[in-house]
């Protein structure tokens, strides 16, 4: 049976092999096997249930959440000549009715569903009367409460399925589940003696950087100036922020569209269509857009602010190349975002299990984003994939900044946790080195400990950001839960007896990209483009849907002269050659493809070596996300000017458990002057104690109110709060969240 499968890869998808993986998924379905699929995004998941569904007897059944992804593939194989049909929302009562009609005949190969469909009565209707030889479960992490997206509807899938009469097999693919989360997925689902295949979580064609401590407006608009002609996601994370954004970038004359919960359906699915059509090459956009969004040029993806987890993330940034070519993953990484999805997960709904588990996942985000390890190899660990070698092209891996000996802040570092034997968290940690009068610092009496004030001349924050780095690079560990403690793991012990020296790149300045972005053109390629976008447009369809860039940069490279020629380009089978040859054929012409020249040949050869070959976008960060002085110098972690900044003092003082109508007094400034002075840190990312500036109680109702007012005016906040709302306590808000008056 693998033989016709091959076949049918060629005759229905136009490639000659399967990629890494496929093979043997396919090969355990049609030998009648339970399967767990683990394939990264744009790993061609669809494939493996779609060509054993084209196998089997009987209509296959695909459920998956996503109406997006239900129409693309449904859209996709119907042009393929593979009978296929879905049932969801979108269709009316007629269409619905007509495909159950079409169903119960036999005359779809593939049938596509979301899980909440399956308890109506209709569908189980139907299902009594289909011959399902196979279930197809996409997203399959959503079962899992380990996973970043639980869905409490997939839960049910297992007692539905148990309650066929005849059980079919079942398949689960995902492209996100780490060991934990793969097993939660089998025995939820009740897989039976299941196969679980892992084909790697590497992207190779991805270049992943990490960027802090820059102007992030300032470094976006010169991100998209150098790639005005390319499709892109930039995640952010709340709506607010994709608004704003959006703003700017249209205010720039960018032709971008925004995407959040708070638009309407038909805003929403406008703006999608607009961008899948490329009448829109930019998308800002939150974590509601993009799951199961079948656009294989997008060339970047750009996240506005840390996510919450390294699941979302590698999910969201692998949206960028599915078609395989070179494309660019950037994260703006700052300190506060920390706080801004911890204050996302207080307010969830989840319950304070799932809240513990979310928290968890956080800490290992922010790890990421300090870490000077690979990238890539930081997020395939994370995954349970552990011989991966260092991709190269990452910031970290492209990084060529001077490493700096930190041995001796290290061990004082080191030292102090151990002598806190894992009783207190980071920020506590920081004040301990620092000196700190802090209130609780001395009731708990840490100031009697030996390392007490070791590390003054540094600023708390920067204590703190180098005690982050230290979890990130595995001589620290910080605990589960939502009020983690920090302590130190098996490999501080080499640091602490000197046998381990510790090292940090310290960077000062933004890396800009390396040469053109990927996806270079030729006059011919770029003819062929125009061809697509019109035959798209007369059809109704994605340009993507008709070919992808790689196809049609292939054809520019081997310039076929025959259809059958036509047929030995990758991604074209016999349906697409036979619809398309004689609207390619006239282009082929006009570049003289009858009586080719060796020398223009040799042009549109050198056209794709360059384009594929391209180095991509290295980005840089400040090491461990500390700040990097503006004046390009390279801080040394130790060096410290002697006068300390005016609201630098009087944070301080405020630490060390002053109010500031006191520290007004000691220093002669009104208190609304040293209220501005603590917020002003706090938006520099230094650390602060908001416990002491908002009531816990109020905070978002606080947010809520500073989100509703349009004007950007405090005052109509404040009377719209309790009287017991302060000024201060809204500025502390907006500073925390990052919200803008």
């Amino acid at each position: 049976m693998m033989q016709n499968a091959k076949q049918l890869l060629k005759k229905i998808y136009g490639y000659d092999s399967f990629r890494k993986g496929q093979e043997n998924i396919i090969e355990g379905i049609l030998n009648g096997s339970d399967t767990l699929a683990i394939l990264p995004t744009g790993g061609g998941k669809s494939i493996c249930y779609q060509l054993p569904a084209m196998l089997l007897p009987g209509t296959t059944l695909v459920i998956s959440p996503l109406i997006s992804l239900m129409k693309d593939q449904v859209d996709s194989l119907t042009r393929l000549g593979v009978p296929a049909a879905f049932l969801n929302s979108s269709l009316s009562a007629a269409e619905y009715r007509e495909v159950l009609r079409s169903a119960r005949n036999g005359d779809y190969k593939l049938l596509y569903a979301a899980p909440e469909r399956l308890d109506a009565p209709m569908f189980q209707a139907l299902s009594e009367s289909l011959q399902i030889p196979l279930i197809a479960i996409d997203e399959a992490h959503c079962v899992s409460q380990w996973g970043h997206d639980f869905r409490p509807s997939y839960r049910q899938l297992a007692g539905w399925i148990n309650r066929l009469e005849q059980r079919p097999l079942v398949a689960a693919f995902t492209a996100t589940a780490t060991s934990d989360v793969a097993d939660d997925i089998e025995q939820v689902l009740g897989l039976r003696s299941p196969r679980r295949f892992v084909t790697g979580f590497a992207r190779p064609n991805l270049s992943l950087s990490v960027v802090t401590g820059v102007d992030k407006k300032r470094f976006l608009t010169q991100f998209l100036s150098d790639r005005k002609e390319q499709s892109g996601i930039i995640y952010t994370a709340t709506r607010k922020e994709a608004e704003e954004v959006c703003s700017q970038l249209q205010k720039a004359g960018l032709e971008a569209g925004k995407y959040h919960g708070g638009l309407s359906d038909a805003e929403r699915a406008e703006t999608q269509e607009r961008f899948r059509f490329d009448d829109i090459r930019i998308m800002v956009a939150t974590n509601a857009f993009g799951m199961g969004i079948d656009k294989p040029n997008v060339r970047y993806v750009l996240h506005w602010q840390m996510p919450g987890d390294l699941e979302s993330y590698y999910q969201e940034a692998g949206r960028a190349g599915r078609d395989g070519e070179e494309s660019q993953c950037v994260l703006l990484f700052e300190p506060a975002d920390m706080q801004v999805q911890r204050f996302l997960i207080e307010q969830g709904s989840g319950d304070e299990d799932r809240k513990s588990i979310q928290m968890s996942k956080l800490h290992m985000m922010m790890n990421y984003s300090r870490t000077q390890r690979c990238l890539q190899q930081f997020i395939v660990d994370y995954f349970g994939e552990s011989d991966v070698e260092p991709c190269g092209k990452c910031s970290c891996c492209q990084d060529k900044s001077e490493p700096v000996n930190r041995t001796e802040d290290a061990k004082m570092a080191l030292s102090c946790v151990g002598r806190m034997k894992g009783r207190f968290g980071v920020t506590m940690a920081a004040k301990v080195l620092k000196g700190s009068r802090d209130k609780r610092l001395l009731e708990f009496g840490l100031d009697r400990l030996t390392t007490y004030g070791l590390m003054r001349h540094l600023p708390e924050k920067e204590i703190a950001d180098w005690l982050y780095w230290l979890v990130a690079e595995g001589y620290l560990r910080l605990s589960e839960g939502q009020y983690p403690v920090v302590s130190l793991t098996a490999n501080a012990l080499p640091v602490l007896e000197g046998k381990q020296e510790i090292m940090q790149r310290v960077r000062a300045s933004v890396r800009k990209s390396g040469g053109e972005a990927a996806g270079g053109s030729s006059p011919m390629f770029e003819a062929l483009k125009a061809w697509r976008k019109e035959t798209a447009s007369r059809e109704g369809v994605p340009p993507f849907m008709v070919f992808f860039d790689a196809t049609l940069r292939e054809i520019a490279m081997v310039r076929p002269s025959s259809i059958e020629e036509l047929l030995g380009v990758k991604g074209i089978g016999s349906a697409k050659a036979q619809k398309y040859w004689s609207g390619i054929a006239p282009i082929l012409a006009e570049f003289g493809v009858a009586g080719a020249n060796a020398e223009a040949d040799a042009e549109a050869r050198a056209e794709l070596e360059t384009a594929v070959s391209q180095e991509a976008m290295t980005g840089s960060r400040g090491a461990a996300g500390l700040a990097v002085p503006k004046g390009g110098g390279a801080a040394s972690g130790s060096a410290k000017d002697d006068e300390t900044p005016s609201h630098v003092v009087s944070l301080e003082l405020f630490h060390d458990g002053y109010a500031p109508a006191e520290i007004a007094k000691q220093r002669g400034l009104s208190a609304v002057t040293v209220e501005g002075h603590i917020i002003r840190c706090a938006e520099e990312g230094l650390e602060v104690a908001w416990e002491r500036i908002i009531p816990a109680e109020l905070e978002a109702l606080i947010a809520e109110a500073v989100q509703s007012e349009e004007s950007g005016k405090l005052k109509p906040v404040k009377e719209a709060l309790p009287a017991e709302v302060t000024y201060f306590a809204i500025r502390g808000v907006m500073a925390k969240l990052g919200l803008k008056g």
